[in-house]
């Protein structure tokens, strides 16, 4: 029981009062259009810092890491919501107004196919995007360096479809250009069904390259005047195609070769033998062909493309988590969790509910330890070690937790008396002070003290998910919940 990381990756909780929607909110189908969308917000920069741990690199998730001129973070927000933050090299829009109107455009094309962009900050000479979060990884880990299982028949056409979905949306409200639409590019949303990211819809760079993989992987036209058009788009679609076929990076310049050869069975992925139709794999293969077309006028546009892989798709009465064999985002694991009122504060994190119950409990739960103290000969420096306990007592009451923190800190460093609610309190008195750290620390140390303790498990699940850490928080709350069960029987 209790903490179950390996390591401690700090996601501090920034004090906006900014709501993120839910990607819920941002659907079309069946909505009128002059329905409000959620409002495009301008961060501050201390925000988006507060929320991505400082820009820990423990909070990168784009797939080049710390080498990237542009580096991804995940950030975790103050009303809870998941942020993806993409922060742009210094020099990369040195005029601010263009930035912004980039960005504000971008964040018009809300789309239930793609990872919105919900908002930016532009202060001083940092440039960063903000993006819904998208948590079950890229089409790349799934298609190229799956684990549990290859990525089914059925998903891919799904994926692709969504794609195309995604590129017409974008098309239709004017914007055509998506730069270098790869594997790393297409995200998972909670309930496993793939999202086009906004990232693309804006270059690195006011002056950079539309293109920053392979040169192999490039369009022709672009590798002859370095331009990118709508038509190079559904090129880079194609070589999407081709990985979605065959679950490898194959150049085009080989895959033509195959296609022109006839040679389809060396071009699929043996991973999906005996679970698609021969019919089905050919017309793949003949519309990535026609994608890939040297000449860019002819190849097809994106509403062709979505008429062409709707026919195709299969099992869509089979959500897409299932296909994935991915656990279904809407589920929280501590939904099926009968939680006492402390372990629910702990749990969504209401830390003016905590202080509370926790001035109600008093030193209850500290009884048995009293009495083994009672004993002591009574001297000089134990009573201002009490006096101690008693001035944080006071502070922690009034709330003045910067004293309660420091007073707490002198009688547990004093050594002659050991409370797990003194723990206890100055676990919050961190929280309160956003030092997450060290409230997990002591979170634990109170476990230590009192092996079985529900309360340590529930401030444990605090810090935890204060951290970002919501596996291991949840966990916890049972572990929590399960004492909290047997405390009750005896």
């Amino acid at each position: 029981m209790g903490v179950r990381c390996s390591k401690l990756s700090l996601c501090w909780w920034s004090h906006s009062n900014h709501s993120v929607p839910h990607y819920s909110d941002l659907e079309n189908g069946g909505k009128d259009e002059g329905e409000s969308q959620p409002s495009f917000t301008e961060f501050k920069l201390d925000e988006l810092r507060a929320a991505a741990s400082g820009f820990s690199s423990e909070n990168i998730v784009s797939e080049h890491g710390e080498k990237a001129p542009n580096i991804v973070y995940r950030g975790k927000l103050n009303d809870g919501h998941w942020i993806a933050i993409k922060r742009f090299h210094r020099s990369a829009w040195p005029d601010s107004r263009q930035f912004l109107e980039e960005a504000r455009t971008v964040g018009q094309l809300r789309s239930e196919k793609m990872a919105n962009l919900i908002g930016c900050c532009c202060e001083g000479d940092e440039r960063l995007l903000v993006a819904e979060f998208m948590p079950n990884e890229t089409l790349s880990k799934h298609l190229f360096h799956w684990e549990n299982q290859p990525l089914k028949w059925a998903m891919r056409l799904r994926v692709a479809l969504c794609l195309a979905q995604a590129l017409e949306h974008c098309s239709n409200k004017g914007r055509s250009l998506y730069h270098d639409l790869n594997a790393y590019r297409v995200l998972f949303d909670q309930d496993g069904n793939p999202r086009l990211s906004c990232f693309g819809l804006m270059k690195n760079s006011r002056d950079g390259k539309s293109y920053s993989t392979n040169l192999a992987f490039t369009p022709p036209e672009y590798m002859r005047t370095g331009r990118i058009s709508p038509e190079s788009v559904i090129y880079s679609f194609g070589t999407l195609l081709l990985d979605l076929l065959s679950g490898k990076h194959i150049p085009p310049s080989h895959a033509l070769d195959l296609i022109r050869g006839k040679n389809f069975s060396m071009l699929i992925d043996s991973n999906l033998e005996g679970h698609f139709s021969n019919d089905d794999g050919t017309e793949l293969v003949r519309l990535a062909s026609r994608c890939l077309q040297y000449e860019a006028r002819e190849r097809p546009n994106a509403r062709s493309l979505v008429a062409a892989l709707t026919p195709l798709q299969k099992e869509t009465e089979v959500p897409s988590h299932v296909l994935m064999g991915i656990s279904h985002g809407n589920a929280s694991p501590k939904d099926s969790l009968s939680l006492t009122p402390l372990g629910e504060a702990c749990s969504r994190l209401d830390l003016t509910a905590i202080h509370e119950i926790l001035e109600d409990i008093g030193y209850k739960d500290d009884e048995g330890i009293a009495n083994e103290l009672s004993f002591q000969v009574w001297t000089n420096q134990i009573q201002e070690t009490l006096n101690c306990k008693k001035h944080g007592d006071t502070a922690f009451r009034a709330k003045d937790f910067a004293t309660a923190i420091k007073s707490y800190t002198q009688f547990i460093d004093d050594g002659t008396m050991v409370s797990p609610t003194v723990f206890a309190r100055r676990c919050l008195s961190y929280l309160m002070s956003n030092m997450l750290q060290e409230a997990l620390a002591d979170a634990m140390q109170a476990q230590v003290v009192s092996p079985e303790w529900p309360t340590a498990f529930y401030l444990q699940a605090a810090a935890l998910f204060s951290l970002g850490m919501d596996n291991d928080a949840h966990e916890t709350l049972k572990d929590g919940t399960s004492l909290e069960a047997k405390w009750k029987k005896n």
